[in-house]
């Protein structure tokens, strides 16, 4: 991969995972692989690996707040990715923090469940994230479960990412990048669309059960792109295929959902730094 012409602050709002694969752990790994700067605030602890979730410990959200205005009125952001949020207090605050700081792009990543199935989004939050984040985003990354949860329209199909796609550009997002991992089929097809237009990304799907954190790294590669001042179309491109290749590179760790290969390009590139 090519080296972008500017390193990329990016503050992270997200819950830390134990085992590394996900959330603010995940997060660090991908903005860091593609020569970003990443800062963060802690929305939660989580007690996990790749079997599951078995604890979930949230921050107050005034401190998940204190976290990131400290960033921001030192460091600074060039972008802006939320993560894990939890509940509806902490989107509130994460809408604060966004207001705060309205140079930097936001990627919205709307964590509803963990890749075992646990709940990681009250069911009062959900509105919130709808009515308080939506609109604030310049790119929403929802999973087919996560813009069905969103827009409350099935999302089976390639049709269903489309129709899920505007009803969510019709709320506001500045784009829509809807995700096709859960739609069945050989091919994943990712839509991205944003007011002046649709672009859709086909790859193959890999048949593994290495894929701890996926939804994390394309969101934190997207908003690395944004933040090095790469347009959208070029910063999910890049993400999309840093992501299939940390997929395809997992080391095999865990006996569950594995993580994912964040460092890759690290070693395909040994001169970066």
């Amino acid at each position: 991969m090519s080296r972008p012409a500017r390193q990329g602050r990016v503050l992270i709002l997200a819950g830390s995972d134990s085992g590394g694969g996900a959330g603010v752990q995940a997060d660090i790994k991908t903005v860091t692989a593609l020569g970003g700067y990443a800062a963060t605030a802690i929305t939660a602890i989580t007690v996990q690996n790749t079997l599951g979730v078995f604890g979930v410990h949230p921050i107050p959200p005034e401190v998940v707040e204190a976290q990131a205005r400290a960033v921001l009125d030192d460091i600074g952001a060039d972008a802006i990715k939320t993560g894990m949020l939890g509940d509806r207090a902490t989107v509130e605050a994460a809408a604060r923090v966004l207001d705060a700081a309205p140079g930097a792009p936001a990627v919205i990543d709307p964590v509803m469940i963990a890749k075992g199935g646990a709940a990681l989004l009250a069911a009062d939050a959900v509105e919130a994230v709808r009515v308080l984040l939506v609109p604030r985003a310049a790119l929403l990354t929802p999973n087919a479960p996560e813009a069905e949860g969103l827009t409350g329209i099935e999302v089976a199909d390639l049709a269903g990412q489309r129709r899920a796609a505007e009803a969510l550009l019709a709320l506001g997002a500045g784009a829509v990048l809807v995700k096709g991992g859960h739609v069945p089929g050989e091919t994943i097809t990712d839509v991205l669309l944003a007011p002046e237009g649709e672009h859709l990304f086909e790859h193959p799907r890999l048949r593994t059960r290495h894929t701890h954190g996926t939804g994390c790294t394309l969101a934190s590669a997207c908003a690395v792109g944004l933040a090095q001042g790469l347009d959208l179309r070029d910063a999910v491109a890049r993400a999309l295929a840093y992501t299939q290749e940390a997929i395809a590179r997992a080391p095999g760790f865990g006996a569950g959902h594995g993580p994912l290969d964040h460092g890759w390009p690290l070693r395909a590139d040994p001169g970066r730094g």
